[in-house]
């Protein structure tokens, strides 16, 4: 693989770290403040919903860990090494623990969209799971490939 695209991942990656960090410092925040100042009801509501989020930042940012050490094995001609399929395997199972952090909170988003009366809210809940229970399906797809490819490889270096 070309290191620019390599490159070019690795600052998305950085990107993404970056965005989910300033969510969680200042966003997050301030949307608690705001809920408590201007509706009481939906104040205890909004804790496990922001609870969940600061939980589910755990496994993100090592996500996010493991994708820029797999893309430094791809850099070393090492891509299809067991680290590798480590890497894809931590990352898959950090994205099925951020769609059970979310099915979790799933209660809490619809008893705000009841209470609020703002349906899109339960929407922004799902989208959270199923992004996340699709990364962790093409996670799981790449660590097969990938298992494949180095025992199809360890057979040819054997037969040679």
């Amino acid at each position: 693989m070309n290191r620019g695209s390599t490159y070019f991942l690795r600052l998305t990656v950085f990107l993404f770290g970056i965005a989910v960090l300033l969510l969680c410092l200042f966003a997050l925040p301030w949307i608690a403040k705001e809920v408590l100042e201007n509706s009481e009801g939906l104040a205890t509501l909004v804790y496990p919903v922001l609870i969940g989020m600061y939980l589910a930042a755990i496994p993100f940012f090592i996500a996010l860990y493991q994708a820029l050490r797999l893309l430094s094995l791809i850099d070393k001609h090492e891509a299809f090494s067991p680290r590798s399929v480590n890497a894809l395997k931590v990352i898959k199972w950090c994205a099925v623990a951020i769609s059970f952090v979310y099915i979790g909170v799933m209660p809490f988003f619809y008893l705000i969209g009841e209470k609020d009366d703002a349906p899109g809210v339960v929407l922004i809940g799902l989208v959270f799971i199923f992004a996340s229970l699709v990364i962790a399906v093409f996670t799981a797809v790449l660590q097969k490939l990938v298992r494949s490819a180095i025992e199809i490889k360890s057979e040819n270096d054997l037969t040679v």
